[in-house]
């Protein structure tokens, strides 16, 4: 397994301070998260900032994640009031988000005679879908949108239809994952930058995952007939090879992905394997549930 992932921009110091210092403007903080893992996309130094103030978590990507694992983690997080699933880029969960706000401003509306407009603020993790879920609800494109972590740079004060304030901020990491997995759990979903990875170790990571968890959609996606057998646990040398690999090894002649020398190409295979669980092609998959918080 990779180690440890550390990874600690300047910018992530910057965000924290700039959350913290526009909170007591706020009336409720929205907390993108990714619905493959929403432990692991959870920062707990958003936890220390945000304390007491209302929140709404977004379980945006759920239209990758596996559904019966996104009703648990809607009933871990205290059901629908709380926890809202959402594809961002589609609008899918828009209308029970926007209700949600607008009974918060309601409340906070209430027996005053002048009104004052419902300000939010957007946090989460780099590449959780901040941008898309802003532009959603803005229901034009006011903020940047990328498929790599760090394109949201300062603060953006945003005005709604409704007239409800919106405040983005950038994705914001915490400087350690004391939890390796938690580091593996955010690089196999895109939040950490692939330049920093070593992407054939890490796709060997997913596999090894998928093929416990998710067998029949790893075994669909990739033409395979079945699992591994005892010969193909054996490498040219006749030492034993993991299954994960000689999954990956499988997936490789198939798709040919064969350098000169009849070498496996693990760079490339790494890449497809990572692509495509990324773009939802392998399944409707989540990598935790919150029975691990059990264990």
């Amino acid at each position: 397994m990779i180690e440890n992932i550390n990874w600690y921009p300047g910018h992530m110091k910057k965000t924290r301070e700039l959350i913290e210092e526009n909170l007591k403007l706020i009336d409720v903080v929205v907390e993108v998260i990714d619905a493959r893992i929403p432990l692991s996309s959870r920062n707990p130094i958003i936890d220390e900032i945000v304390k007491r103030k209302s929140r709404i978590i977004v379980m945006n990507k759920s239209d990758l994640s596996d559904d019966g694992e996104t009703a648990k983690w809607i009933s871990h997080f205290g059901g629908r009031e709380n926890a809202i699933e959402m594809n961002c880029m589609s609008g899918s969960g828009k209308k029970q988000l926007v209700a949600r706000l607008d009974r918060l401003q309601e409340k906070k509306n209430e027996g005053q005679l002048r009104h004052k407009p419902l300000r939010i603020m957007i946090v989460g993790v780099p590449n959780v879908g901040k941008s898309s879920l802003i532009n959603r609800l803005m229901g034009k494109k006011s903020a940047k949108i990328g498929d790599r972590p760090g394109v949201t740079r300062g603060k953006q004060w945003l005005v709604l239809e409704n007239n409800m304030q919106l405040l983005d901020t950038p994705g914001i990491l915490w400087p350690k994952f004391e939890d390796p997995q938690v580091g593996l759990n955010l690089a196999f979903c895109g939040s950490i930058r692939d330049e920093i990875l070593d992407t054939s170790t890490l796709a060997l990571e997913l596999i090894q995952f998928l093929a416990k968890n998710y067998t029949e959609d790893l075994l669909k996606r990739y033409n395979l007939s079945e699992m591994p057998d005892e010969e193909e646990l054996l490498d040219e040398d006749g030492m034993e090879i993991s299954q994960g690999l000689a999954l990956m090894n499988a997936i490789s002649l198939k798709r040919g992905f064969i350098l000169p020398g009849k070498k496996i190409d693990y760079e490339r295979a790494g890449r497809t394997i990572l692509d495509e669980f990324r773009a939802g092609l392998i399944g409707r998959i989540t990598l935790e549930s919150p029975e691990d918080l059990l264990r």
